[in-house]
């Protein structure tokens, strides 16, 4: 499994993190659990990660998307 993660200044998600094998965003909450998001690819994971506010980025685009809680 080819994965990075990276953490962030979010006040609600710790990392952001690539599962390059199963072409899965993962995401680390810091009130805990990893969540695993599939069919995103790495580079709307690197968007994410990188965003100004992580967490806004996250509710638009994927609050609603199918996940797995690994």
């Amino acid at each position: 499994m080819a994965t990075w993660f990276q953490d962030t200044y979010s006040s609600n998600i710790r990392s952001v993190g690539y599962d390059s094998d199963a072409k899965e965003m993962l995401v680390t909450f810091r009130k805990g659990g990893t969540y695993a998001y599939p069919n995103v690819t790495e580079e709307k994971a690197l968007q994410l990660a990188n965003a100004p506010s992580v967490g806004s980025m996250f509710h638009a685009e994927f609050k609603t998307a199918p996940f797995r809680k690994l």
